[in-house]
């Protein structure tokens, strides 16, 4: 698929009514991170959870330098052909945050609502000055340096069990596949990392968005660009950047209270039909 093999798991079962849910997580993650969602949600819906490529158990050898946004949205959008899934609710953490976006403005027939979580778009000048002392120091000291910058975006609800999982995650993470996931987020001709990229991309979104931020200031930001009919921002000021790790049952109910409310108010029509299974290959 698109070069690669990739993992993707489903779970659960549609109930007639019910969005099919996509969870994408982020930078140097995996598919483990969003089990606790999927035994909460697969009561009614079906959930697709993939490993993007390079993470998890994704294929990490014998791929292109090509770990951007787009890159990753294409392979997603194999994953919803080849498991007959879709359309979906795309739920993006982080990194996954922008290929979520990526595949709603690139595939929008796959797509009928969007939630971003933290994501890693709307990078501001500092941000974006530091990265390339960070690639040097990703590059000398690989996943050693990505631990530790990791480790400052746990926040206080952070289950340890889930801080350990996710250091030896990174830890075991290929440091050219951190590095050009970085590079296609920030640093390539068209990634959409920075503000005015971002900005860009965003005016291209035609599905509601849920946009959930740990900080005040980036939520006003979002807040400030294109947001379709029946989007909302929240901000959860009390969590880290793995807010949907720290509170996982809030963010279950908070999604499906937004979904509820755009089926009744009719912002996106297509969350009350049921998913139309694709034949596999």
């Amino acid at each position: 698929m698109n070069g690669a093999d990739f993992a993707a798991r489903v779970y659960g079962k549609q109930r007639s009514g019910q969005a099919a849910l996509l969870l994408v997580h982020g930078w140097g993650g995996d598919a483990t991170e969003w089990e606790p969602h999927a035994d909460l949600w697969s009561a009614d819906h079906t959930i697709v959870v993939p490993d993007l490529r390079g993470h998890g158990a994704s294929s990490r050898t014998g791929l292109p330098e090509d770990f951007g946004p787009e890159r990753m949205a294409s392979d997603l959008a194999e994953v919803l052909r080849l498991t007959g899934v879709g359309p979906v609710i795309a739920v993006g953490h982080s990194m996954g945050g922008q290929t979520v976006t990526e595949l709603a403005v690139a595939y929008p027939h796959l797509v009928t609502g969007l939630v971003i979580l933290d994501p890693a778009y709307g990078a501001d000048e500092a941000e974006l000055l530091r990265l390339p002392g960070e690639q040097e120091a990703l590059a000398a000291q690989g996943p050693v340096w990505a631990v530790d910058f990791l480790r400052s975006a746990f926040g206080p609800r952070m289950p340890e069990s889930s801080r350990r999982r996710h250091e030896r995650q990174m830890a075991g993470m290929d440091t050219r596949v951190l590095l050009h996931c970085r590079e296609g987020m920030y640093l390539a001709p068209n990634a959409f990392g920075p503000r005015a990229a971002a900005r860009r991309k965003m005016s291209r979104r035609t599905q509601p968005v849920l946009a959930v931020y740990s900080r005040e200031a980036a939520a006003a930001w979002e807040r400030e660009q294109h947001l379709p009919p029946g989007s909302r921002v929240v901000v959860w000021p009390d969590s880290g950047h793995f807010l949907h790790e720290e509170r996982p049952r809030d963010l279950v109910a908070l999604v499906d209270s937004w979904t509820a409310s755009l089926a009744d108010h009719g912002s996106a029509p297509s969350l009350k039909e049921p998913v139309q299974k694709r034949p596999r290959d």
